[in-house]
């Protein structure tokens, strides 16, 4: 027997009823046209993932079973699982619902909640127990409710939810024994660098350990702002993927489908002489559904292969890319905001920005046309007009060069060359007349003249925080959104302006460090990702080494020179922060990536990161929020907690002086 399943994939918001509903059925009429005997939607699809403590919100849970009751009907013909929180004997559980043939006949409960890194499951959820079946009272009728699997009409279906295959004691290995055929995986599973990899491990080792199809399926886009959303469907058959679907897609809904041979399935696990079956009576565990599933017709769809990208040599820079545009796009017309405001230093950091803005625009519009394009914004005044993604990029990017006396000739060349390659409106002007009225304000009050030799920080942050107010202006003016410019490697130690350049509503590369970005700025000014442009400009900004421009044009002021090599501050980073190491153990792992350094200059830098990093942790708490993208973030929100307080490791520092 051959059997046509499909993920579905969708673009949902928080509590969006209607549009979270529009989308699911929407996935639903495309699995109808396509015949498919059996949708798997994803992991809490009906509400959106990212609702927080507004999952104990009665009106939510509530609102959440009005909407499964609605789509009961619609899975006249199929199975169909979708995601929603239900309550049950006082508690909240992170459920399947499956539906079939226009009824309920039964819930799944997670079993292994996600509660590490950005995920806080257990903070909203229980854990449901293994083996543990019952039911479940909603809407003046009883349910199944528990860890079920489903018989129809001798064709045996599982789940497991997306933490659930991540784990050792995976509920596929106990599916297998069973004798299911079909395991279906609703995942919430967020996007981070290579993680497509792990995906596909385990759905290709579910496939071929199991004996079973395996459909995998994931929610797309920014969701609720910080969390990205890759898509990615997968399904596996008899240990190899068959159909994989398109990742970062801008469409809102969108389907993969996939012939599995269960017959196959079955002869293969009949020969396995370690297969061993449950000899217990499960028949608890198993809910019997009269219906039978059609059979796929003959000559099916032929399932989508994976993008040429996916396998490229530059898999990470086209992630970047993507992740990071997919999650701008989604953050403005979500938030309703009519544009982007940056404020351009002619440095890598802004640039990034404004050109991952105009990168967002270029792939939706490769993927579903200029007008499908002007569709998605068009709330926006005066998009619905425009002729091409240029027209629109003039009108929801706005760029502003913010000089003072020490900004160079090269930094505003090359701002203006990246506003022109982005197609964004640009402005440039000088604030230090305003920055000479705020040094004059502080030098009456204080009754002194402030100087470079005595007053060094405080006349860098004045410059920077100076250029707050006017890009603000811009930004409220247009209805805007802001972005913030500071990336992970300025986060860790503080180099940054409060109110100044961390102005701003969201901060697009807070999650990625310096160094590759260089690295990624050197790839797109030079390189195309598949289905966008290349941006020449680059190679004006590149020819500037990184500095914030704050001190006199005769210091020479440089990043690194301020702090120290971004390769080596990343790598001391990764040590002390990522895998949690001494200072002594990050100095040992200094040296050894960087034989060539000299001990003291290498005790030198481990301490001056370890200083910097204790007393700005207040900072990290106040930036705007940013996309994660790997296990690196900083972000004390959902990530790397801190104290704001601390002995700054004076007794761990002090030994490596000795």
């Amino acid at each position: 027997m051959k059997l046509k399943v499909a993920g579905g994939v969708v673009n949902q918001v928080p509590f969006d009823w209607s549009g979270n509903r529009k989308r699911i059925l929407a996935v639903i009429e495309q699995a109808r046209q396509e015949a498919v005997a059996v949708l798997c939607m994803p992991e809490l699809c009906i509400t959106g993932y990212g609702c927080e403590d507004a999952f104990f919100n009665p009106f939510v849970q509530d609102e959440a079973l009005e909407m499964l009751f609605n789509l009961v009907p619609e899975s006249k013909g199929m199975v169909l699982t979708v995601g929603l929180p239900i309550a049950h004997r006082g508690v909240l559980y992170n459920c399947t619902a499956v539906l079939c043939n226009g009824e309920i006949v039964g819930v799944v409960p997670k079993k292994f909640l996600a509660g590490d890194g950005i995920h806080y499951e257990p903070r909203w959820f229980k854990a449901w127990p293994t083996g543990e079946v019952g039911t479940i009272e909603l809407r003046d009728k009883d349910f199944a409710f528990g860890d079920l699997h489903f018989d129809f009409d001798g064709l045996k279906i599982g789940l497991e939810i997306c933490e659930e295959a991540w784990v050792a004691q995976r509920p596929g290995a106990m599916l297998a024994k069973r004798g299911v055929d079909v395991i279906l995986n609703p995942s919430a599973s967020h996007f981070a660098f290579g993680k497509l990899q792990v995906r596909k491990g385990f759905v290709n080792e579910g496939s071929r350990a199991f004996n079973a199809a395996y459909v995998y399926t994931n929610l797309v886009g920014n969701e609720a702002g910080r969390i990205i959303f890759d898509g990615g469907v997968l399904i596996a058959d008899g240990g190899q993927i068959i159909a994989q679907g398109e990742r970062f897609s801008y469409r809102d809904a969108n389907l993969t489908v996939g012939v599995v041979d269960i017959g196959r399935n079955r002869v293969l696990r009949s020969r396995l002489s370690s297969y061993q079956p449950d000899s217990s009576d499960t028949s608890k565990l198993c809910r019997a559904v009269d219906f039978k599933l059609p059979e796929a017709p003959a000559g099916s769809t032929k399932a989508p292969a994976a993008p040429a990208w996916e396998s490229g040599p530059a898999v990470k820079e086209e992630e970047f890319t993507r992740a990071v545009s997919m999650g701008l796009f989604d953050f403005l017309r979500k938030s309703r905001q009519n544009g982007f405001v940056i404020s351009l230093s002619g440095g890598v950091d802004s640039a990034a920005v404004t050109l991952l803005c105009r990168i967002a625009l270029d792939l939706c519009a490769a993927e579903l046309g200029l007008e499908n394009l002007k569709k998605q914004l068009g709330y926006i005044t005066g998009v619905g007009a425009a002729k091409s993604v240029g027209e629109i990029a003039g009108r929801l990017i706005t760029c502003a060069y913010q000089a003072t006396a020490n900004s160079s000739e090269n930094t505003r060349a090359a701002a203006e060359a990246i506003a022109k390659d982005a197609g964004a409106t640009y402005y440039q002007w000088s604030v230090d007349e305003i920055l000479q009225r705020y040094k004059s304000l502080a030098e009456e009050a204080l009754g002194e003249k402030l100087s470079w030799q005595k007053h060094d920080s405080t006349l860098q942050n004045i410059q920077a925080r100076a250029r707050g107010p006017s890009i603000w202006i811009l930004a409220n003016v247009n209805n805007a959104l802001l972005l913030a410019t500071s990336n992970r490697s300025e986060a860790a130690v503080g180099y940054a302006t409060m109110d100044g350049d961390t102005c701003g509503g969201i901060s697009p590369i807070g999650g990625i460090d310096k160094n590759f970005l260089r690295h990624w700025a050197r790839w797109i000014g030079q390189n195309a990702p598949e289905g966008g442009n290349a941006f020449p400009s680059f190679n004006t900004v590149l020819k500037t080494p990184p500095t914030a421009e704050l001190r006199p044009a005769d210091q020479h002021q440089t990043d690194e020179d301020d702090l120290m090599p971004y390769d080596v501050l990343d790598s001391i980073e990764r040590s002390a922060i990522r895998d949690k190491r001494s200072p002594k153990e990050c100095l040992e792992s200094v040296l050894e990536a960087f034989p060539a350094t000299d001990k003291a200059k290498a005790v030198s830098w481990v301490t001056k990161f370890f200083k910097l990093w204790c007393r700005n942790q207040w900072k990290r708490e106040r930036y705007a929020p940013a996309f994660h993208l790997d296990d690196e973030s900083l972000d004390p929100k959902t990530w790397c907690r801190f104290p704001i307080l601390s002995s700054c490791f004076e007794e761990e520092l002090r030994e490596l002086q000795l």
